[in-house]
């Protein structure tokens, strides 16, 4: 059974800084993409950051130059460098990785960003 669990949210101010983590069990994420994804109230889920099987990266526009995706195999877990955070990326961030034609989706953690 695959089970992804996001752990590291929570509440900071414009400017600060947060680290979030995916860690996986029933699925390795040394060979399979993961992805970071989030979802502001009233709209649609975005990608945020990804990680292929091989290591190569994106970002979303509106986090280049300020995330961090990487992934330690060692752990199975990938995580997500967020800096100078604005309000903006207020939402629920969800991870998110894909085996064959199956994707799985952990139970999101809440990043509020606001003074």
């Amino acid at each position: 059974q695959v089970q992804l669990v996001e752990s590291g949210g929570g509440l900071v101010q414009p400017g600060g800084s947060l680290r979030l983590s995916c860690a996986a069990s029933g699925i390795s994420f040394s060979i399979r993409p993961v992805g970071w994804y989030r979802q502001a109230p009233g709209k649609e889920r975005e990608l945020v950051a990804r990680i292929s099987g091989g290591g190569w990266i994106n970002y979303a526009d509106s986090v280049k130059g300020r995330f961090t995706i990487s992934r330690d195999s060692r752990k199975n877990t990938v995580s997500l460098q967020m800096n100078s955070l604005k309000p903006e990326d207020t939402a629920v961030y969800y991870c998110q990785s894909r085996r064959n034609e199956d994707d799985y989706w952990g139970q999101g953690t809440q990043v509020t960003v606001s003074s």
